[in-house]
């Protein structure tokens, strides 16, 4: 069946195949999280252990996982880190600026930087307000967004208007700017979307604030 990122906790996952990468994506808990297997010439990379080890384990499988990146420093996206990574000996990856806040963190990531899963390199792209170290990561023309962009808006703010300000400018111009329109993203929660689907609607998220 053809991929369409629609999954529920519980359920089953969804798979896409794009040649040099496979994406499985899945729903777990503790705020019906999706978290994202990638699978590239042997290597597996994890985005959110949100929660819900079980699961994720048995995506795994019996094969390597060698990195676990997490998005931003928000507890629902991490509850299962660490025993994925006590189980499975991954590296743990997450921007400077969140992982103090985050409980097992390898590797120190900054914007601009590479991440690769055998044959694939994903671009880290540092995205400030959500959270002070949210990133997304994209790989040609696909874009896990973490909680800083979904469809209808970006990451909630809580109300700071400093936040907003930061966080629309960053998804703006660093998202919409650079990337096109048949970019697909991969969202904390929820469904997919594209840039080209959202972008119209920029100047209204500008004005409402949130």
């Amino acid at each position: 069946m053809a991929y369409t990122g629609d999954v529920t906790r519980g359920g089953s996952p969804d798979v896409r195949e794009l040649g040099d990468l496979t994406i499985t994506k899945v729903s777990v808990g503790p705020m019906d999280n999706n978290a994202y297997l990638l699978r590239s010439g042997g290597e597996l990379l994890l985005i959110d252990a949100a929660d819900d080890a079980a699961t994720l384990l048995d995506l795994i499988g019996d094969d390597r996982l060698n990195t676990v990146v997490t998005t931003h420093r928000h507890a629902d996206h991490w509850q299962a880190l660490a025993e994925v990574v006590d189980k499975t000996g991954a590296e743990s990856m997450a921007h400077i600026d969140d992982a103090a806040e985050i409980p097992v963190v390898n590797r120190d990531l900054r914007d601009g930087e590479t991440i690769t899963v055998g044959n694939a390199s994903l671009d880290v792209i540092h995205l400030v307000g959500h959270t002070p170290g949210s990133i997304a990561l994209h790989y040609q023309g696909h874009l896990f967004t973490g909680d800083s962009l979904f469809p209808g808006g970006v990451g909630n703010t809580r109300g700071n208007a400093k936040n907003f300000e930061s966080l629309i400018n960053d998804v703006e111009h660093k998202l919409f700017d650079r990337l096109g329109d048949d970019t697909w993203f991969y969202p904390g929660h929820g469904k997919d979307s594209t840039l080209g689907a959202e972008r119209p609607a920029i100047p209204e998220w500008r004005a409402r604030g949130w």
